[in-house]
């Protein structure tokens, strides 16, 4: 008496089961253990996410004004060298923005000066600018977006390069460096304890250049009139700064340097930069030195001069070191960027999010606690209802988890703290397809009293069921993954790889181990010791009271969006911009108060502070800044500065104003989208009346979850739009095995009134339902005990919208059926049962 499941197929789900247990090995050994494995084996360890670990984010943006920049001033140098060498005598050559003006002197060289300038109007399908001509021998030429945008991509490619060599100095963890869009990069390094020296280091292009002082007129003079040709005024970075009167053409520059060393003095924690000097720029500097001899020199950093000497000797050794008063960790930064080369273009920080190593430490226990909690739970209640077919459904829960562990370390996909969320949902999901399956095999026992015969019935009707709900949670989770980044683009993937691990482990696995248990024990009945069947004679009236749900919850609804227009949602720094900071003391507990009264005066705007609930620490949040990015890192390195002698800093999340609205965008558009992809699914795969009762179900979920911020007055950020479409996933999942069985029985009762077969379907499926609520409950309040604080705030809304989208499943999904009078008719595929059957199924007692 077996299930029939032929043995390759057996042989395939332990084979795959197997290598599951393989690839997640590595992540149970110690780093002595996973040194003696092969490298391939070894790196199939899951990373932790930053999260997890500790380390910075950084969202660096190209100024594409910079870039623009530049290319007017090669271009403008480049029309003036081709008119000199067809010898087209030209006045006024002026650039501002990306428009280039000039008038050739002699109206009878016109032609001849576009023919010299046409290789930059052609020779490709985008031209690097575009010339028009004028009255009188003007001339003008425009630089092409695509001109800017090809050099953008550019100085992206190359931006990369020069973060790579630098941050290879720091030696940090294994960095992730990559472009995102056109003009931004991704910075993730791990295990970093100083996000200030990485964002210092990042954020100067380090164009480094030594140059003569012109002592032809003073400082004030160049500044009042017209300084002499080829000249700048820079100043120096004292306070009050010193103005210099410059050559614009440097004796050294970047492409003069080989190497750059940082020599340290242990006595008083300075430094000096020593730079060498190629072969061909060492013999021209000697020259410069020789026939300069005491005039001034002046090392100018990114436009701004960081020290002055003069010439007193010849240098001809090749070797230059650096004037200034250098800290040590600034002469050794100084040389990471020589070294590494100048950055094409400015870098701005236009998102950060930073976590000391230790505090990333400590979340990923809390992780760890609070998944191990629930598989306690819902392993406990299972075997407590399902007995032996508990056990089973434990097994398969283990494997699936691992499974899912081994799939990404796999792909590469860090684990995050949301990520861990998502494990317990998935440990959630599972049982609820492993109960799914198992109701629906006592139903066929009770009908066919063949064990076997239930089994394999029940299996194979519940898959597809199984398959539905799941694909409602994929859609939504990959619509999550496209629209998110950081660790909440881990939590969506984790779900994603979880949807697909838990059919496998539900529909094959589960099915492989009750047959190697029917084939040894050979049971008769499959009943003895489950207690799951406390509904089974249920006849509650759900749509007798439907008037009633329907009121309240519509009520619930519009004061809902009444407070939200009113009182609005209390938005975190991923919609609003702005900053959050965490800081512990250094001794003693933090003084809340303390810490506002010291900021109030000093960082611009709202500043809120708050102890945390040990009270050795407390949240600093700066409102959005005005005057951009740059503000919003000034606010911060305000907090730091005032700060730094008595707080760590934990934790740091900036966003700027850009971010911050693409976030928003992006955000509402995930939303709109899994209801658009749920709307056509549901349409599809039934009629369109069940299509808008999920879509209203739904949407009375995402309102009263509104309506829970609003109330609470919790922080509405990203990881809220993951919660809020986790609940969308999940409320569907419920209502697709409602309206699975409904369609069943519509097919075979065609006659019946609605509300009574809509009873009996939601009296058939209760046992499921609330043994899935609980589960997911039960594995959810684990996280929410255990799971730290920092992820407390998720897992509430999780729990809220668990026990939501439970009920809307019954009350509001169901009725809306009534409401716009679906047809039973349209389901009937012939012959109608009747008699006995027709009155088990008003009685709600099973009937399929």
């Amino acid at each position: 008496m077996m299930l029939h499941v032929s043995w390759w197929k057996t042989t395939l789900i332990w084979f795959v089961v197997l290598l599951s247990v393989l690839l997640a090995a590595p992540n149970l050994l110690g780093e002595r253990y996973l040194s003696s494995l092969p490298t391939w084996w070894a790196h199939r360890k899951i990373e932790l996410g930053l999260d997890l670990r500790g380390g910075s984010h950084l969202l660096l943006k190209i100024e594409r004004d910079d870039v623009e920049k530049d290319r007017l001033e090669a271009i403008v140098g480049d029309i003036g060298t081709r008119l000199r060498i067809v010898n087209v005598a030209y006045s006024g050559l002026t650039g501002t923005g990306r428009k280039i003006q000039l008038r050739i002197n002699d109206p009878a060289q016109v032609q001849a000066a576009v023919t010299a300038l046409r290789p930059l109007t052609t020779g490709s399908d985008k031209p690097a600018i575009t010339l028009s001509q004028g009255d009188a021998g003007a001339l003008t030429l425009d630089i092409t977006d695509a001109d800017i945008d090809s050099h953008v991509s550019a100085a992206v490619a190359r931006s990369i390069r020069v973060i790579r060599n630098r941050i290879a100095q720091l030696g940090v963890g294994e960095p992730l460096i990559r472009s995102q869009g056109r003009d931004r990069i991704i910075v993730q390094v791990p295990d970093l304890a100083d996000p200030q020296r990485l964002k210092n280091l990042l954020g100067q292009p380090a164009q480094l250049s030594f140059r003569l002082v012109d002592q032809s007129m003073t400082v004030q003079n160049a500044m009042d009139g017209q300084p002499p040709a080829g000249t700048d005024v820079m100043f120096s970075e004292d306070d009050p700064p010193v103005g210099y009167l410059v050559q614009r053409q440097p004796i050294l520059s970047n492409v003069d340097f080989a190497d750059a060393v940082a020599v340290v003095n242990s006595q008083n924690n300075g430094g000096t930069t020593s730079v060498k000097l190629t072969q061909e720029a060492a013999h021209r500097f000697a020259q410069a030195t020789a026939s300069n001899l005491g005039r001034v020199i002046v090392v100018v950093l990114d436009d701004q001069v960081i020290s002055a000497a003069a010439l007193k000797t010849v240098i001809a050794t090749g070797e230059v070191d650096v004037p200034g008063d250098f800290t040590a960790q600034g002469a050794q930064d100084l040389a990471v960027m020589i070294k590494s080369g100048p950055l094409p273009a400015t870098l701005t920080t236009v998102e950060e999010r930073t976590i000391q190593p230790g505090l990333g430490g400590e979340t990923a226990r809390y992780g760890i606690i609070a998944c191990i909690a629930a598989a306690v739970f819902v392993a406990a209640l299972m075997i407590g209802f399902y007995r032996l077919l508990g056990i089973a459904a434990t097994i398969a829960l283990i494997i699936n988890i691992i499974m899912v562990l081994a799939i990404m370390g796999l792909l590469g996909i860090a684990l995050t703290l949301p990520g861990v969320a998502a494990i317990v949902l998935i440990i959630g999901i599972g049982l609820d397809a492993l109960v799914l399956i198992y109701e629906r095999v006592r139903e066929e026992e009770k009908k066919t009293h063949l064990l076997v015969d239930a089994l394999r019935h029940g299996f194979n009707r519940a898959a597809a069921t199984v398959a539905d709900a799941n694909l409602t949670v994929l859609i939504v989770a990959a619509i999550l993954f496209y629209a998110s980044s950081g660790s909440v683009r881990g939590f969506a993937a984790t779900l994603i790889i979880g949807v697909f691990t838990t059919f496998f482990t539900s529909c094959f696995v589960t099915r492989s181990l009750i047959d190697m248990w029917i084939s040894h024990r050979k049971p008769r009945t499959l009943l003895v010791g489950v207690r799951s069947g406390i509904f089974d004679n249920a006849n509650i009236r759900f749509m007798g009271i439907r008037r009633y749900t329907f009121t309240v919850s519509a009520a619930l609804s519009v004061a809902t969006l009444v407070a939200f227009a009113t009182i609005g949602m209390h938005l975190g720094i991923d919609f609003a911009g702005g900053s959050i900071i965490e800081v512990r003391a250094k001794q003693g507990l933090a003084d809340p108060a303390n810490i506002q009264s010291r900021l109030q005066d000093i960082v611009p705007g709202d500043v809120r502070v708050e102890r945390i609930a040990d009270r050795l620490g407390a949240v600093i949040r700066v409102h959005a800044q005005e005057g951009g990015e740059n503000a919003e890192q000034s606010a911060v390195t305000l907090v730091r500065e005032e700060l730094g002698k008595d707080y760590d800093f934990s934790r740091v999340e900036v966003v700027g104003p850009a971010v911050s609205g693409e976030i928003t965008t992006t955000a509402s558009l995930a939303v709109l989208a899994a209801l658009i992809a749920i709307l056509v699914y549901i349409w599809l795969r039934f009629e369109w009346q069940f299509a808008v009762g999920a879509i209203i179900a739904t949407l009375h979920d995402v309102i009263l979850t509104l309506g829970l911020f609003v109330l609470t007055g919790m922080e509405f950020n990203m990881t809220s739009i993951a919660a809020i479409l986790t609940i969308v996933g999940y409320s569907l999942n419920d209502t697709v095995v409602v309206y699975d069985r409904m369609r069943e029985n519509l097919r075979r009762y065609s006659q019946m009134p609605l509300p009574i077969l809509i009873d009996a379907s939601i009296n058939q499926t209760l046992s499921r339902t609330i043994l899935t609520s609980a589960t997911t409950l039960l594995a959810l309040l684990a996280l929410y005990i255990f799971g730290g604080e920092v992820i407390r705030a998720f897992t509430f809304v999780l729990l809220f919208g668990v026990a939501v989208g439970t009920f809307s499943s019954i009350y509001i999904a169901a009725p809306v059926l009534i409401l716009f009078k679906l047809r039973p008719d349209k389901f009937q595929t012939g012959g109608e049962s009747s008699g006995p059957a027709a009155g088990d199924i008003q009685s709600g007692k099973p009937a399929v």
